[in-house]
């Protein structure tokens, strides 16, 4: 399952409606992002996010903070950007560090520019099925399973990893779709057994193949979310393969399309902040 090569596509529909809506309307989408630290991944993460902005014709604006940046400080920036007409969507790059309050820093991007999906309102907005931003990894998710024409409705789905940026919001996004949704993490007892059973499982725990080949029943669906040193990810890929029907690789699986759901979110909030319902 070719992330990257849905990506694309995803990525040619983001540019032509940037595109449109700057020469409708004089408007260019754009998204802020808000690094703390000098974290070396990080930084490089957000340059990628940028790069691929400007060349989808989306104009960026980026805030570097200091490691000792409080709490206080970060909300303030990002109330700022929130009131900021001219920014469109608001990209807080984490981990941000241990003395930050992580949650607080988030809930203070306004919801109508939370593109990354990761503010309360719009966890709760993908729990109950209501309009609002999805968080990009599961969101991307979704768009692989669909364009690959896997259909949730009656699947039985485990989802590997609870994080409220990943594994919960996953699993809301999926009981949306009507799966039955089993939620493990570093306490469940007997991993091996719940991935066995699974239809559709989707790995978000950030540990180099966890999941073991011989876990995969035979023509399961496999997402491997996770990214680990050395272009591995949480799924043993190659044992895998022996049993799964379809299965994302690590890199050019989820990863691609979590940036591409990120930037066509950034267009939706820029087309909605242009032409308000």
């Amino acid at each position: 399952m070719r992330g990257d090569l849905l990506a694309r596509t995803t990525n040619a529909d983001t540019a032509r409606r940037a595109q449109e809506l700057f020469t409708a309307n004089g408007v260019r989408p754009t998204l802020a992002t808000v690094l703390v630290g000098d974290d070396p991944a990080s930084a490089t993460y957000v340059r990628m996010k940028e790069r691929r902005s400007a060349q989808l014709g989306l104009d960026t604006r980026h805030v570097e903070l200091a490691r000792e940046t409080t709490t206080a400080e970060l909300v303030d920036v990002l109330n700022a950007l929130s009131g900021d007409p001219e920014v469109h969507g608001i990209l807080l790059q984490h981990p941000v560090g241990q003395h930050i309050d992580e949650r607080a820093a988030f809930d203070a991007i306004t919801p109508t520019k939370d593109v990354d999906g990761v503010t309360s309102a719009s966890f709760s907005a993908m729990a109950f099925g209501e309009a609002g931003f999805e968080s990009c990894t599961p969101a991307g998710i979704l768009r692989l399973l669909d364009h690959y024409e896997v259909n949730p409705s009656g699947s039985h789905a485990v989802v590997v990893g609870r994080s409220p940026i990943l594994g919960k919001p996953m699993a809301a996004l999926l009981l949306q779709r009507d799966a039955t949704v089993t939620v493990c993490h570093s306490k469940t007892r007997d991993l091996a057994r719940h991935v066995a059973a699974a239809d559709i499982v989707i790995a978000a725990v950030g540990r180099p193949e966890l999941i073991r080949g011989e876990w995969i029943a035979h023509g399961a669906v496999v997402i491997d979310a996770g990214y680990n040193p050395g272009n591995v990810g949480d799924v043993d890929f190659v044992g895998a393969s022996r049993h799964a029907a379809m299965i994302t690789p690590v890199p050019g699986g989820v990863g691609p399309m979590t940036i591409a759901v990120l930037l066509a979110q950034t267009v939706d909030a820029a087309e909605r902040a242009t032409h308000p319902r």
